[in-house]
This record gives C-alpha cells, structure tokens and sequence, in this order.
C-alpha cells in the first residue's frame, strides 16, 4: 500500500477531511484526527485505535502494525507500515480509528 492509497481510503469515510497537523497530512472526522501520514516519508501512516484494538492488531500483524512510541501509543496511536499492508486490512483499521473518533451521531446514521 502507498501513501496516495491509504489517503484515499481514509477520505471514502463518510465526512473525512484532509488538514495538516505539525506540517503533516492528517484525516479529520467532527474536526478531530482519525488517522495522519506523519512518516509518509518512511511508507507510514497512523492511527486512532483503542488500546485494546491496537493489542489486537498487532497481535495479528506485527509486520503492519505497531503501536506508536511513548504516551500517544500508550493511548493506541498505532504506527501501520504500509508497504507491507494490504488494502482490506488498512481499511478495516481505518474504519476502526473512524469510528472510535466520529461524532455518535454520525455513526449511529451508519449501523
């Protein structure tokens, strides 16, 4: 998977926007961050999961997934290694990362 990939499915989520966020592409929902390409320049992304979503996810795939350094990751930031992803997985975890940061509202109009 490439940047240009995991970008464009983070934008097929209904609402999702691109900003910036420390001179980095982010993907907003509700005005608040689901997912960024912080290291686009190393093939990575990351995510909003969970703390137990995140333990599950890398769990299945540590080759993927892993959680991002310090307190962020602590909070289930996790840092997805694109190059060695593959789409139905990276659109699951995004999915994942909307939902746990879209307003309940928008989510409730989607179950």
């Amino acid at each position: 998977m490439t940047a240009d990939e995991f970008r464009a499915l983070a934008l097929e989520l209904p609402e999702a926007v691109e900003d910036s966020h420390m001179g980095h592409p982010d993907f907003r929902v509700g005005g608040k961050i689901f997912a960024t390409l912080a290291h686009e320049s190393e093939g990575g992304g990351n995510i909003k999961l969970k703390p137990e979503q995140q333990a599950s996810y890398v769990a299945d795939e540590p080759e993927i997934f892993r959680p991002i350094n310090g307190a962020w990751g602590l909070r289930g930031w996790t840092h997805v290694n694109l190059p060695n992803a593959q789409e139905l997985t990276v659109r699951q975890a995004l999915i994942a990362a909307w939902r746990n940061t879209a307003p309940k509202k928008l989510v409730a109009l989607l179950e």
